[in-house]
């Protein structure tokens, strides 16, 4: 019996499906890296509309008159309680790496000390209020710069305010 055609049947084969196994993984592998980025994408995108949204309530917040201090304050921890800035962030501190995680965590403090400063009184358009709000603003730009190289979309030439 001729072994030769068996055989040359078998590896022909053999590298079938060994070349349809390796496109698999390939194709599985590209589809997890979408998959990463639409995750991170989603976040990012939670996160940054979490920070504006809640940065525009305190603001709002500070700027109505309100029976007492106390009840100012409660208004403003209130507003930063059920922000979803908590639940935002733990999304980005499982998915991110770590220098957005830190400059996300940057941004986070910087309206907790504009909520602060709100309940210590500090006016709503202030010099101080100004400078906070600057600083925030530059942590943001700094944020968003840092996702969108984590996503692999090029920096922008104009920075947005928030």
């Amino acid at each position: 019996m001729d072994w030769l055609p068996l055989l040359s049947t078998l590896t022909g084969a053999a590298i079938g499906i060994i070349a349809t196994l390796i496109a698999d993984h390939s194709r599985q592998k590209h589809e997890d890296a979408k998959d990463t980025l639409r995750l991170r994408l989603d976040t990012y995108t939670q996160y940054t509309t979490t920070v504006k949204v809640l940065g525009e309530t305190l603001r709002a917040l500070a700027a109505q008159e309100h029976p007492s201090p106390d009840h100012r304050a409660h208004a403003l921890h209130e507003a930063f309680r059920t922000s979803d800035i908590a639940t935002a962030s733990e999304r980005l501190w499982l998915t991110a790496p770590e220098p957005v995680i830190h400059a996300s965590n940057t941004v986070f403090h910087c309206l907790r000390n504009i909520r602060d400063s709100y309940i210590n009184g500090t006016p709503v358009s202030s010099p101080e209020d100004h400078t906070h709000w600057q600083t925030r603003a530059t942590a943001a730009a700094h944020m968003r710069t840092l996702m969108r190289k984590d996503l692999g979309i090029s920096p922008l030439t104009e920075h947005h305010t928030t």
